[in-house]
This record gives C-alpha cells, sequence and structure tokens, in this order.
C-alpha cells in the first residue's frame, strides 16, 4: 500500500508544480523584432557613430622602449600621446544572429590613420615632435550577449572578444624626420603588440560603458498627470537564426497605484515576416490596461460649460442655437447649462481584423444653475458609444483617433412618460459628435510614445489590426543632424558618446 502511495504524492507534487509555474507565466504587452534587414541597416549606422565616437575618443597614450643596436643605442624611450584617428575604413563588417546566444560582429580588412605626438628619450638624446600612424589590417571579432537584469533593463555583455592590427607604419615628421624614420620600423612592432592588447579592454569598457546608459533608461514612465506605462522587459531577449525578440511588460498604471490590471495578458505571436526593419506587437491588453488605468485615475469624469461646448460646436454648421433650441423645446432655459459625462465602466477594447473599436459604458447629465440657487439636474441618461479608433505613427508615438459609430440611450424608468428619447438621441449625438470627441481627440493628439532608440526614427510605417493586437511594420533611419528632438524619455536619450545620460522629462 505504501509503495502505490508514493507516486501518486509525487505525481501530485508534479502536476501542483506544473500548475504553479504555469500560473505565473507573464505574457508581454508589447513585442519588439529586429530583423536582419535592421542588423544590415547597423552596420551602416553604426559606422556612422563609431566615426563620431573615435573622433572625440581619448586614446591612452601608446609608451615603451627599444634598443637601436644598429646605432648602438642601449635603449630609447618613447611615448606616444594626444592619439586622435582621424579617417578609418571598415569595408568588410556584418552583424548576424546566433541563436540562443546573442549578435556576432565581424570586421576584417579595416584601415585607420591615425595622428598623434611624440617624445624620445635616449642617453644620447631627446626630441619630441608629430606623427602619423596608418594601421591596416584591422580585425575583430566578437559576440554581444543581451539579457535583462533584475529590474527590467536590458543589458549588454561581450564574449569571445578578438582584436587585431596586422601592419602599423609610423611616419615622423620635423626636422630630424629623415633621421627617425630611418629607425621607425623596429618601434612598429611594440607599438602593434601594446596597441593588439589594448584593443579588446578598450572595447569592453565601451560595452560596459553602454551598461551604464541602459541601466538609467526609464523603463517606468510618466505618461501624465493620471497615468504611468510600464516598458520594462519581462524575460531576456530572445535569438532566433532569423530576428531578435523582445518581450516588453507594456502596461498601464494609474499614478496613484502601480497594482497590476485585474486581467491578465494573453500569448500572441508576431507574423513570419522580415521585409521591414522593425515589428512592434501592440496587444489587446496594453489598450485595456490603459483603459482600466485611465478610469480608476478618474480621467473619463469631464464637466463642460456652455462656453466650452460652446467652442465646439462653432465647427458645425447647425451651431450650437440649433442643440439648445432642442433642449429649450423640452426645457425653457434662460439661463446656461453644463453638461456632465462620466464613463461608468472601464471602456470596452476590442481589436480584430481590420477593426480597432472602443464601446464606452457611460451616463450623461446635464445641469443648470440658476441664479442665487443651486444645482439642478436636467436629465440624467446613461448611453453606450460605440467608437472606432483610426491609428496613425507621428514622430515617434502611435496617435490615435476617435469616430462615433453608434450609440445606444437609456433613460431611467421614472423619465420614460416625460421625456422623449429620441430627441435627446439626436441632442446626445450632437454633443459626441462636436463637443466630446474633439476634446478625447486633442487629447489623443498627444500619443503613445513607442520604444526608439537615439536618434533612430521610423520610416515607411505601416499598421495593421490583427486579432488581439496591432502589428507596426517599419524602416528605421539614423539621424546624425543633432537638431532633432528626442520624443521618447528612455530609450532616445542614450548619449554613446559622452556616456552621459542626456534623458529629458515628458512635454
Amino acid at each position: 500500500m505504501r509503495t502505490k502511495t508514493i507516486p501518486v504524492v509525487w505525481g501530485c507534487f508534479f502536476l501542483w508544480n506544473l500548475s504553479i509555474s504555469s500560473s505565473q507565466t507573464t505574457y508581454p504587452g508589447i513585442k519588439a523584432r529586429a530583423t536582419q534587414r535592421a542588423l544590415d541597416y547597423g552596420v551602416q549606422a553604426g559606422m556612422e557613430m563609431i566615426e563620431q565616437m573615435v573622433k572625440e575618443r581619448n586614446i591612452p597614450d601608446i609608451n615603451g622602449s627599444e634598443s637601436l643596436e644598429f646605432l648602438k643605442v642601449d635603449y630609447v624611450n618613447y611615448n606616444f600621446s594626444n592619439i586622435k584617428i582621424n579617417a578609418f575604413s571598415f569595408p568588410n563588417t556584418s552583424l548576424a544572429f546566433v541563436p540562443g546566444v546573442g549578435i556576432k560582429a565581424l570586421t576584417n580588412h579595416g584601415t585607420a590613420n591615425i595622428s598623434t605626438n611624440w617624445e624620445i628619450k635616449s642617453p644620447l638624446f631627446r626630441d619630441a615632435g608629430g606623427a602619423d600612424l596608418f594601421l591596416s589590417g584591422v580585425y575583430f571579432t566578437g559576440i554581444v550577449i543581451l539579457t535583462r537584469n533584475v529590474s527590467g533593463h536590458p543589458t549588454l555583455k561581450l564574449q569571445d572578444c578578438y582584436a587585431q592590427v596586422s601592419h602599423a607604419h609610423v611616419s615622423f615628421s620635423g626636422e630630424l624626420s629623415v633621421l627617425y624614420n630611418s629607425f621607425a620600423e623596429p618601434m612598429e612592432k611594440p607599438i602593434l603588440k601594446n596597441l593588439n592588447e589594448m584593443l579588446c579592454p578598450i572595447i569592453t569598457g565601451e560595452v560596459e560603458a553602454l551598461n551604464a546608459n541602459l541601466s538609467a533608461l526609464e523603463v517606468l514612465r510618466k505618461i501624465d498627470n493620471y497615468t504611468l506605462l510600464d516598458y520594462s522587459l519581462i524575460d531576456s531577449p530572445e535569438v532566433t537564426e532569423n530576428y531578435l525578440d523582445l518581450n516588453l511588460k507594456g502596461v498601464f498604471y494609474p499614478l496613484e497605484n502601480l497594482a497590476d490590471p485585474p486581467f491578465s495578458p494573453v500569448p500572441f505571436m508576431l507574423p513570419e515576416r522580415s521585409d521591414s526593419m522593425l515589428y512592434i506587437g501592440i496587444s489587446e491588453y496594453f489598450f485595456k490596461s490603459a483603459s482600466f488605468a485611465y478610469f480608476t485615475a478618474g480621467a473619463f469624469d469631464v464637466t463642460l460649460s456652455t462656453k466650452e461646448i460652446s467652442n465646439h460646436f462653432i465647427q458645425n454648421s447647425q451651431g450650437l442655437g440649433n442643440v439648445l433650441s432642442r433642449i429649450a423645446e423640452i426645457y425653457i432655459l434662460s439661463q446656461p447649462f453644463m453638461v456632465r459625462i462620466m464613463a461608468t465602466e472601464p471602456p470596452v477594447i476590442s481589436l480584430r481584423p481590420g477593426n480597432f473599436t472602443l464601446d464606452i459604458p457611460a451616463s450623461i447629465i446635464i445641469l443648470t444653475q440658476p441664479k442665487n440657487s443651486t444645482v439642478e439636474t436636467i436629465v440624467s441618461m446613461d448611453f453606450v458609444a460605440s467608437t472606432s479608433v483610426g491609428l496613425v505613427i507621428l514622430g515617434q508615438r502611435l496617435i490615435c483617433s476617435l469616430s462615433l459609430n453608434r450609440f445606444r440611450l437609456s433613460l431611467p424608468e421614472p423619465n420614460h412618460s416625460n421625456i422623449e428619447v429620441l430627441r435627446f438621441e439626436n441632442i446626445l449625438s450632437s454633443i459626441l459628435h462636436f463637443g466630446v470627441l474633439p476634446l478625447a481627440n486633442a487629447k489623443l493628439q498627444q500619443g503613445f510614445p513607442l520604444p526608439n532608440p537615439h536618434k533612430i526614427s521610423f520610416v515607411n510605417s505601416d499598421i495593421e489590426v490583427l486579432e488581439g493586437f496591432l502589428l507596426i511594420s517599419t524602416d528605421l533611419n539614423y539621424e546624425t543632424s543633432s537638431k532633432r528632438q528626442p520624443s521618447f524619455h528612455g530609450w532616445e536619450g542614450l548619449n554613446l558618446i559622452s556616456r552621459q545620460w542626456r534623458g529629458k522629462p515628458a512635454p
């Protein structure tokens, strides 16, 4: 009996662990996929970045000591300082995905022209001047491994670094340049040795400096006075033979409450495409969490005065007068009125192929306040407004706009005998069309920030509504001009040159 019980207990324990691990699975609200086309473009953009970087980089001095037997000089101490890379070429450079590992970088047949100051000391003489150093046969290979730290920031690690310069030629300038150039060749070998020993530590240092910037990314960003948006990584990037996937949390929180919404994200898969450099999938969960967060924070409770309504109705050829006259037909009004519209539940988000809708369950209360009197309710109505959501990428933001499809109006039961529902439907339709939606769309013009690296803009972008998520397909463009203002405080603030964080507060 005991023998039979043990396997049963272990079986139950296994199933329990399986259910626990399954329940703790976290799915992303946003997926970002970089394809091989992005890596190929990254080579081009990377060369521009490196060119800017090396022109400002302080390269450590190179020094040493050599004996010059042909001149019967026991030693010559040399020091190369103020080393500047003036030009370089890496004609054979590539980036490739290493499945399950990271991204392999390879360059060979590189060349570089370097200027430097020099100083030499020996028992017989001492001098200083300038020199040019030409390097050829530059070779580098290494694998960049991408992971996630405990706070959800991306981190990089350089693995299997190997860098070598095959040839170096030194050319001195100055009054005694002919003499110095005659014994420059013996100095080239130790220069190469010192340089080759320095290359991988220098490159590793750059990766570590980049990690310092990555750790300062604002993965939890304040969007406005109502919400925060969490862009943190939920796991380490996934690397396959053809792409790299980033899984971002992609959830909104009310400003004062960082508890997850009472619903969970569901898994979704990006389609197997490679025509664009970058694909971004924004799930229904992302928008549902935004709806819940804004509702919880009280953002969907708006009271409009007569003046505010007039400012939006003025665009309508019928004008505010028609709406007021309709109300006056029911209630003789000689004083201004107010309209209060508030969502009674979080707006319902639905993403279906080719169709993005937002259903808003709400109530509308028309109020008036006679002189020297308290506020009086004229009528209170419940309705559900069904809207279509239009989408466009502007700059580095996803811009949404609402258009009213239909609404269903219901009046409190006691009012049915006194209120003509149809006439109030017309009034409500006008208020929604020309009063509320323009206000909402003006707010939505601020858009949702899309994660993008510094100086990288989206071009040739396309948006599709698929089952349960939006798919943004886009190419990338690296902008060298410093005039462009970054739009997303977090990813765009990286400064690869000065190793400083330059994030700006949200507008």
